[in-house]
C-alpha cells in the first residue's frame, strides 16, 4: 500500500480540535475533509521540507515532533522552533512561495498534507476556516515576538524556565501531564533555540534541579515546583 496516498478524514481525527476550526456544520466538516490530500510518515532525522523548496502545502502534525532551523552564514544550524502533534507547520512558505527554513523530524512522525490552494479556495467559502487560518498566522507572529523577547532580555535561567513552561502547556493541551514531559530535542538544540551555549543549558538544568524546581533523568523532566518555575520567569517583570 502506498502510504503517500492514504486518505484521512479530519472529522474523525482526535486532534481535529487542535488544528482545525470548531463549531462547524456537518456540511462544512465534509468540505474541510477534502483539504487533506494525503498522509505521510516521516522518519526521525528526515526532512519534511528544506530551505528553498517550492511552497505548496501546509502540514498538520498527527504524531511526532519537528524542529525548524536555518543555516547561518558561518554554517551553523540555528533552531527557530519546535512543533508537535496538533500543530500546523509550513507557514514560512506563504510569503515568497518558497520555504525559508528546514523542517526536520525529531522522531518518527506522521503528517497530513493540506494543499494551500485548496485552503485558500475553501477559506472563501467557509468563513470559520478563514478565521482559523488567520488565527494560526497570528499565533506564529506572537510566538516570534515572544522568542525575540526571550533572547533579548532574559537570563539563562529565565529562558529555560519559560521554554519548559511553554512546552508543558502545549503538551497538556494534548492530554499529557502538567508536570512531566520527555524532551524530544537535545540540549544542544534547546541551546540553539534559546541562544545559549550547550554548557550553559546543562549548567542551568543542574541549577534548577539542585534548587528542587525540577527533577532531571536524562530527557525525562519532572516539574516539582511549578510556582517556582513561574516565579523565575515573572521575576523579570516584577523587578
Amino acid at each position: 500500500m502506498n502510504i503517500e496516498a492514504i486518505k484521512i478524514a479530519c472529522s474523525n481525527c482526535n486532534l481535529r480540535e487542535l488544528c482545525m476550526p470548531m463549531g462547524l456544520s456537518n456540511d462544512d466538516i465534509e468540505r474541510i475533509d477534502e483539504l487533506v490530500a494525503s498522509r505521510r510518515r516521516i522518519k526521525r532525522g528526515e526532512y519534511l521540507y528544506q530551505n528553498g523548496d517550492a511552497f505548496s502545502s501546509l502540514y498538520a502534525i498527527r504524531t511526532g515532533f519537528f524542529k525548524t532551523c536555518i543555516t547561518t552564514e558561518d554554517g551553523r544550524d540555528q533552531v527557530t522552533g519546535f512543533q508537535m502533534a496538533g500543530e500546523i507547520t509550513g507557514l514560512d512558505g506563504i510569503v515568497s512561495d518558497f520555504h525559508s527554513c528546514d523542517s526536520v523530524a525529531l522522531e518518527d512522525a506522521e503528517i497530513c498534507v493540506m494543499p494551500f490552494d485548496k485552503i485558500e479556495y475553501l477559506s472563501r467559502e467557509v468563513k470559520a476556516l478563514q478565521h482559523h487560518v488567520h488565527r494560526i498566522m497570528s499565533k506564529e507572529i506572537v510566538r516570534e515576538h515572544g522568542v525575540m523577547l526571550l533572547l533579548g532580555s532574559m537570563r539563562a535561567e529565565e529562558r529555560l524556565a519559560a521554554f519548559l513552561l511553554n512546552l508543558v502547556k502545549r503538551l497538556h493541551a494534548r492530554g499529557f501531564s502538567r508536570t512531566e514531559l520527555v524532551l524530544r530535542m537535545t540540549r544542544e538544540e534547546i541551546g540553539s533555540y534559546l541562544g545559549l551555549k550547550l554548557e550553559t543549558v546543562s549548567r542551568t538544568f543542574s541549577k534548577l534541579s539542585d534548587d528542587g524546581v525540577i527533577a532531571v533523568k536524562q530527557r525525562n523532566i519532572h516539574i516539582l515546583d511549578p510556582d517556582a518555575l513561574n516565579l523565575i520567569v515573572n521575576s523579570q517583570t516584577c523587578a
